[in-house]
């Protein structure tokens, strides 16, 4: 499998992501505005609220999907959320009217966040390019969709592939198609297009096995209850996360169940931002608040007063902690039992090489 020579930091509107930026924390609106334009503010300002950088749309209708078909190839089952629906009617339920999406932008923007959106063909790229998104999501069943991904790479922004249904193949092909275009600003999001996901079935340890592999930086997108998986995933290098957001999974709508609430993505996000902090560097070395503890590390003092001349023994000699202020260190101990006072020492004082010959 060929490693490429994709970018490790990329600039997405005034963000920039890789191993050394903030964790991008993408707020994915979906069908949660429940075909309210007022709602969907509000999901926007929660967003906002709860610490997210950017709000993502997705931009198709029912047509520029599928066919309005009864046939068994169109019937959702199998244990979704959908079951007994077809394709064409989850769309029409699910899509964001297109003449809201660039009110919605301006106000993501207004509030200071990032607004793009995944477009599912040329009639919806062009639109999202009229709206200048600074990047494009290519959603998980896309991923094999090598004309759409040539189209969208071509654009020069961005492109963020979900890797829910992909092989290593698929994945390979849609970086070597964003590549031909001379695009190398590629994030890839490890993705289980199951919704919700089972924790058992997430496999975060391929975070680093795909960036390996492909020389990429990556992401979660995640469909998991809660926010344990997105914040093991930034343990393990991702630099993107993207969870579903809606006001109350209570008010239901295509993706509610499965959505966080705000509350929750707030929560998701502060710990994010702390384990950021914890993970730090790779490099081994104490910290300052590190190099001051160690002042209270066990060090060899006087125990019992001793006159110059007298033998260092095992009686007026120990290895204790101290407050602060350190005498020889402990693997001295068997070195200087035995030797002889050059001067008066006296208990608790530290042990230091010119008080013995």
């Amino acid at each position: 499998m060929p490693r490429f020579e994709l970018n490790q930091r990329v600039k997405l509107a005034d963000h920039y992501i890789g191993k050394d930026d903030p964790v991008y924390i993408v707020a994915e609106m979906s069908a949660n505005h429940n075909n309210d334009f007022n709602r969907a503010i509000e999901i926007i300002h929660a967003a906002k609220e709860a610490g997210a950088d950017a709000i993502k749309l997705q931009t198709y209708t029912a047509d520029t999907m599928t066919i309005d078909s009864d046939k068994s190839y169109f019937q959702i089952d199998g244990g979704t959320l959908w079951d007994g629906m077809t394709l064409y009617k989850l769309y029409q339920q699910a899509y964001t009217p297109w003449e809201w999406q660039p009110k919605l932008m301006e106000e993501a923007n207004k509030l200071g966040l990032d607004c793009f959106s995944t477009p599912f063909d040329k009639t919806s790229l062009d639109f999202v390019e009229q709206m200048n998104m600074p990047a494009i999501k290519i959603a998980s069943y896309e991923i094999t969709d090598i004309p759409l991904i040539r189209m969208c790479a071509a654009r020069k922004k961005p492109i963020i592939l979900a890797t829910g249904v992909a092989t290593l193949d698929d994945i390979r092909l849609a970086i070597e198609a964003c590549i031909q275009e001379e695009n190398k600003d590629v994030i890839l999001l490890k993705c289980v297009s199951a919704y919700p996901t089972p924790y058992e079935d997430v496999n975060l340890n391929m975070i680093k096995g795909l960036a390996d592999a492909f020389g990429c930086i990556m992401g979660l997108s995640d469909h998991t209850m809660g926010w344990t998986v997105p914040i093991a995933a930034v343990s393990l290098g991702a630099r993107m996360v993207e969870k579903h957001l809606t006001l109350r999974r209570a008010d239901g709508g295509a993706d509610g169940a499965f959505s966080m609430e705000p509350e929750e993505f707030a929560e998701m996000v502060k710990s994010i931002r702390i384990v950021e902090k914890a993970l730090g560097s790779s490099k081994y070395k104490l910290t300052p608040a590190q190099e001051k503890e160690r002042e209270g590390a066990r060090s060899l003092f006087v125990v019992e007063d001793i006159k110059k001349g007298e033998k260092l023994t095992a009686a007026n000699i120990r290895s204790i902690r101290p407050q602060q202020g350190s005498g020889l260190p402990p693997i001295e101990y068997d070195n200087v039992i035995g030797k002889t006072a050059s001067k008066d020492l006296f208990r608790g004082e530290p042990l230091k090489y010119d008080d013995f010959c």
